[in-house]
């Protein structure tokens, strides 16, 4: 004689499901153990190297300001050497220094520009290639006599900071140079776009006076 089947409740359902579940889950661990084992190992060893970097970013930032606020005295009382070197018998860390051990911080990028300048300002001007930013880059080949070169740096700096407030500036240099180059309609492309984007800027004022001399 047939017995009833015994009513499964829906509490059994929801047990058995989670061990299906359970046994499929560790099935999949058990076949993939070593690719798991290495994939939680490299999960680990990235977030410290990234903690272990921001650390070491963020001493290397207060080091930095530490560092430059000693020698920016030397900086702006225009006596760019001993800031470049530093004072040894004073343990005052020059700009080079600086670059050369905190260059990765923010306050060492400063450093880059104050460097930069420094170089710069005492006409060593391939020095101050190296280190600065692309309208640094087109200041130097500006005073080197290379017009078009410069231009290019001044044309790349607007275009990369395209909102900031400088950009109209970055523009009109690379115009000018441009125009000392012989390049004369990539200068008024160049005034046209200051009128165009930057219409409030002074730039935008002379643009047009530019251009009327360049068309002759």
């Amino acid at each position: 004689m047939l017995r009833p089947k015994k009513k499964i409740s829906r509490r059994e359902l929801k047990e058995d499901a989670l061990i299906t579940w359970y046994v499929r889950l560790r099935t999949l661990y058990d076949t993939n153990r070593r690719a798991v084992s290495i994939a939680i190992t490299a999960l680990v060893v990235a977030v410290g190297a990234l903690l272990l970097y921001m650390k070491t970013r963020a001493d290397n930032n207060e080091n930095a300001i530490t560092a430059l606020g000693s020698i920016f005295e030397m900086y702006d009382a225009g006596q760019y050497q001993t800031a470049i070197d530093g004072v040894p018998e004073r343990n005052l860390k020059g700009l080079k220094s600086i670059v050369d051990n905190y260059g990765n911080s923010a306050t060492g990028d400063l450093a880059r520009f104050y460097l930069a300048n420094a170089y710069y300002q005492l006409g060593r001007y391939d020095e101050a290639l190296k280190a600065y930013d692309d309208s640094g880059l087109g200041a130097c080949e500006e005073a080197k006599g290379e017009y078009g070169k410069a231009a290019a740096q001044f044309e790349k700096a607007a275009t990369q900071y395209p909102s900031d407030a400088s950009a109209a500036e970055y523009l009109n240099d690379a115009a000018r140079d441009y125009a000392q180059a012989g390049e004369k309609e990539k200068a008024i492309d160049l005034y046209r776009r200051i009128k165009k984007n930057y219409p409030t800027s002074a730039f935008a004022r002379d643009a047009d006076r530019f251009i009327t001399q360049l068309s002759v």
